[in-house]
């Protein structure tokens, strides 16, 4: 692996957190941060909401551990990540909080933005069945 390897589960974002710390900022700027501290918190959070348990108070648990500790949603127990084989590419990783970060940045300095009113008819179920439609 290119860059090496970090905690999956979203541990390794979680644990980015701590580089938002005694900024300094103030007002807006400080706002900002916030909000990327919160978006950090968001794939451990999401990934445990799926798996059926309280996504908050994984989040809070997690963040009292250091380095590789974690929850591993598959069997449903705290430890270490790294050990347990839950990892993820550094690379992939990176990429996606930079990639996050440039289209955040994006969207703040964009003047209008497009989209697409959301169909209230419900979607189609596909093809015609067999046979009795087919005349």
């Amino acid at each position: 692996v290119e860059e090496g390897v970090v905690p999956g589960g979203g541990v390794a974002l979680l644990r980015a957190q701590a580089a938002l710390e005694n900024t300094g900022l103030q007002g807006d700027e400080l706002v900002g941060v916030n909000i990327v501290k919160a978006a950090l918190e968001a794939p451990l959070r999401q990934l445990v909401n799926n798996a059926g348990m309280e996504g908050a108070l994984v989040v809070q648990e997690v963040k009292k551990g250091k380095g590789s500790f974690g929850f591993n949603v598959a069997t449903g127990k705290y430890g270490d990540l790294m050990k347990d084989g839950v990892l993820d590419p550094a690379k992939v990783t990176r990429t996606a909080l930079q990639n996050a970060a440039s289209i955040a940045g994006l969207l703040l300095t964009t003047e209008c933005l497009v989209t697409e009113i959301p169909s209230e008819e419900p979607q189609s179920k596909g093809g015609a069945p067999h046979g009795g439609d087919m005349y």
